[in-house]
């Protein structure tokens, strides 16, 4: 796996992450739209652990520098 995800890119994530967390355990969003966010608020975080995002290796794009 060759890492696609610039440093910015994985702290933007952490963070819409954490926002998607805050919302679902403060009760702001519950439901299926709250279980939603915490499927994707997982995704994020594990992408951002690994510095590798599927989706932009499947449309060939990259937020890395090139070096």
């Amino acid at each position: 796996m060759i890492k696609n995800m610039s440093n910015a890119d994985r702290i933007i994530r952490i963070l819409v992450a954490g926002l998607f967390a805050y919302l679902y355990f403060g009760g702001i969003v519950t439901g299926m739209l709250g279980i939603a966010l915490m499927v994707f608020a997982a995704v994020f975080v594990l992408t951002s652990s690994i510095a590798f995002c599927p989706l932009y290796s499947l449309f060939n794009f990259s937020t890395r520098k090139k070096t």
